[in-house]
Formats: C-alpha cells, sequence, structure tokens
C-alpha cells in the first residue's frame, strides 16, 4: 500500500477528529494500525492522551496507541545499578566454619644450574645473563696524512687526473716515489718524453737478431 496524497489528507482529517489509530486504519483500508501510528509521527501530528483509562475495559488492544508515548519512542530504562541491584540474590550467611589456612611449604633447596655446552667446549651464557650489544662506534673523520718531505712538492697518487702525466718514477714502497706531474700529450696518460719511451717503433722483421739459442742443446730458432 501506498500513501498518496488523497490518503494523507484522509489521515490528518480523522487525526485531527479524534478517531483512534485502529479507527482510522479501518476507514482507510489496507493499512495497520502501527503504520497509522508511523505516518502520524512522521507527519508531525499533535499526539493525544489515552482514551482508555487505567483498569477500564473496552477501547482498542494496546492502550499505549494513542498516549504521548509512541512505540518508536522506547520507555525510559531504569538505572543499571539499581537494576543489578535489585537481580542480585542477597548473599546468604554460611553455617560451615572456615577453612583452616594452609600450611607454610618448607623452603626448597637451591636448584643446581644446568650449563650448555657449545662447539669448542665454552659455555652458552643463560638467557639472563646475556649482556646488551655494545653500541658501535661513532665513525672517525678522515685526515689526510701530511705528506713526508721527499714528496712534498711532487705529484703523489691523490693527484693524478686526466690532464697530467701518470709515468712512475721511482719504486712503490720507497719514500720518494712518485709521478711525473708533466702537462700529459694529448690522447696519451704520458707526457711527450715519456710516450716516446712507452710507445716505440716495431723493429722489421730483417733486423730482427735472432736469440740466443737454449742452453742443453734446445731447439734452434730459424
Amino acid at each position: 500500500m501506498s500513501w498518496t496524497d488523497e490518503r494523507i489528507d484522509r489521515l490528518k482529517s480523522l487525526w485531527l477528529q479524534g478517531m483512534t489509530a485502529s479507527q482510522i486504519a479501518e476507514d482507510l483500508g489496507g493499512v495497520s494500525r502501527n503504520a497509522v501510528i508511523g505516518k502520524a509521527h512522521r507527519l508531525g501530528l499533535q499526539s493525544r492522551p489515552s482514551p482508555v483509562k487505567p483498569n477500564e475495559e473496552g477501547g482498542d488492544a494496546a492502550p499505549v496507541a494513542e498516549n504521548d508515548t509512541a512505540p518508536w519512542e522506547a520507555p525510559a530504562a531504569a538505572p543499571a545499578g539499581a537494576e543489578a541491584a535489585r537481580a542480585a540474590p542477597a548473599p546468604e550467611k554460611s553455617s560451615e566454619p572456615a577453612a583452616a589456612p594452609a600450611p607454610a611449604q618448607p623452603p626448597q633447596p637451591p636448584q643446581p644450574l644446568v650449563r650448555s655446552i657449545g662447539p669448542g667446549g665454552f659455555v652458552r651464557q643463560a638467557p639472563g645473563e646475556q649482556q646488551a650489544p655494545i653500541p658501535p662506534a661513532p665513525p672517525r673523520r678522515l685526515v689526510p696524512a701530511k705528506p713526508s718531505p721527499e714528496i712534498a712538492d711532487k705529484t703523489s697518487l691523490l693527484d693524478l687526473n686526466e690532464k697530467i702525466c701518470k709515468w712512475p718514477i721511482g719504486h712503490p714502497g720507497e719514500p720518494d716515489f712518485h709521478f711525473c706531474g708533466a702537462p700529459a700529450n694529448p690522447g696519451f696518460p704520458y707526457c711527450v718524453e715519456h710516450c716516446g719511451v712507452a710507445y716505440q717503433a716495431q723493429i722489421p722483421r730483417r733486423d730482427r737478431r735472432p736469440p740466443p739459442p737454449l742452453p742443453f742443446g734446445g731447439p734452434r730458432i730459424r
């Protein structure tokens, strides 16, 4: 059933005339008493006191239909504490005597501590004996070392780049070991002088001297 404008106007008219919800539902037809009350509440119609008095017979089956308390409004609940106090049974006094306290237990002898032996014979620590890990030391600040007097004015390994000659002078490990440091020949890692030493023309095959024969009658080289 749908509420049309004609049925809503009829509901308002019957409600203002003082008819009960059951009578209005019967007049409209196809609608229940609770649906009439709910529609009246949504329309904002003024609630009316119930025509049925306490201890009187007659009227609608539910006397709360026409009073101020609508079925969608729950009655005020009693405080939870008071309701629980009324529902809880009163404690009964026991006629049995109180139980005697249990005798104190004698102290237990100390138990031997079991140790776990790891590989190699070392004794593992118990969980309670383990210490917190040592925090790592702060990182050290690297300070460049001062060059030795022998190479104070010479090119070191840290000074090398693509624009200077990288020809080593001396042997690594010696105090005066350094690099050439002269301007590099374009396209080569060395200067012009050291390029002449590093890159030599190959001797023609006809001008090569055969190496000396191997001792003890080794194979001859033709």
